[in-house]
């Protein structure tokens, strides 16, 4: 398995379907009920939902296919390029469709006073430079729950995305994408996680600049942990054995948190452990291989667009909608939006990369287009 993880076929399409259609999943809870507290794994932990596991999912995976492509690329202005016709595009087409179609569909003004509104205007600049805390508009209000106005939530984690490029384009530019460098990286990350609850105090609570980067900081050991895997590939260290202690592992830390250390330790757990799961699920050539890309990569869309079609959903039903109404509706909703957004905006972006003149390179990347 080592000798070829990074060039066989691999699983990564099908973990980031599953975690954005966790995303969803964990959203049709709050949304619809105003709380996460009869979510699955928040009730089995009373530390987590799976929508937050499904964005672990997404930075680890992206850690390791990003490090990949920079790897590839070489060259650090194709490789900004890339990252920002992949990410790009596709999230100013959905703000714009947020702000121009929703938003006039569901706000309580007449149309021109919201079009001729500083807080729709505000809305669109903001979020276009990915200032994504202004997350309302004006007169919209989907549900009666504290969550009603927000738009579009799951956008809180792309700027975190974005700085992760930066941070790959930075180390890859001081020769450092390397075990010497980002080994205590991760284990800066790890810190922030087990001292969680005075980072939220510290970062959480202050201005934005302060919450984004506690909202960063929170996602570093995930991101970077893949970027580790990656540099492991090559190596012993993917085997069931290690995997399947990994997995109890992460499944005791949840009751030795709660009743040892009095913390919860899934979020750090997770980093330590859960990342590894990701990428040898991935990876493992003895698992079937789902090729979940036959249409599209879907993952992107499905995570930009399912929490505004929930909300929409619920703003049409009157509230009417429980969770197990809510999420099938949404996530097939959502599919078909994803399916437009890929073929229409995302695909098409991402052929305007820059050729590397290489050709041998560019048929190694190509085969990488649509999973990074």
């Amino acid at each position: 398995m080592a000798a070829a993880a990074g060039e066989r076929a691999n699983n990564f399409d099908v973990l980031r379907l599953i975690a954005a259609g966790s995303v969803i999943f964990s959203h049709a809870f709050l949304l619809s009920q105003g709380g996460e507290e009869h979510e699955p794994l928040k009730w089995l932990t009373g530390q987590t939902i799976l929508g937050v596991v499904g964005v672990f999912v997404f930075f680890v995976i992206s850690g390791f296919l990003v490090t990949q492509s920079f790897e590839a690329t070489q060259s650090p202005l194709r490789f900004a390029v890339k990252r920002a016709l992949r990410i790009y595009p596709g999230y100013v087409v959905c703000i714009l469709l947020c702000t121009f179609v929703l938003g006039p569909a569901v706000t309580l003004l007449p149309i021109g006073d919201y079009l001729a509104g500083a807080g729709t205007w505000d809305f669109l600049r903001s979020n276009l430079a990915m200032n994504v805390e202004h997350n309302s508009l004006p007169g919209v209000r989907f549900t009666g729950f504290e969550v009603g106005s927000i738009v579009d939530g799951p956008l809180w984690s792309l700027p975190c995305e974005v700085v992760m490029y930066l941070l790959v384009l930075a180390l890859g530019l001081c020769r450092l994408i390397r075990l010497a460098a980002l080994v205590p990286l991760f284990a800066l990350g790890l810190a922030r996680l087990a001292f969680d609850d005075w980072a939220n105090t510290a970062l959480g609570g202050g201005p934005w600049l302060a919450r984004f980067l506690g909202d960063t900081s929170w996602l570093l050991p995930f991101f970077v942990a893949g970027m580790i895997l990656y540099k492991l590939r090559r190596t012993r260290a993917f085997d069931r054995r290690i995997a399947l202690a990994a997995l109890l592992g992460l499944i005791a830390g949840v009751p030795l948190g709660t009743l040892v250390f009095r913390t919860p330790l899934f979020n750090f757990g997770f980093a330590l452990l859960g990342a590894y799961l990701v990428i040898y699920l991935a990876l493992e050539p003895a698992l079937p291989l789902v090729r979940a890309a036959r249409f599209g990569d879907l993952s992107y869309g499905l995570y930009i667009y399912g929490w505004p079609v929930e909300q929409t959903l619920l703003h049409l039903s009157h509230g009417g909608l429980v969770w197990w109404q809510l999420f099938p509706l949404a996530l097939a909703i959502a599919a078909i939006l994803a399916l437009l957004s890929w073929h229409i905006i995302e695909a098409p972006a991402l052929r305007l990369k820059p050729a590397s003149g290489d050709r041998a390179s560019d048929l190694q990347t190509e085969a990488l287009r649509q999973r990074g």
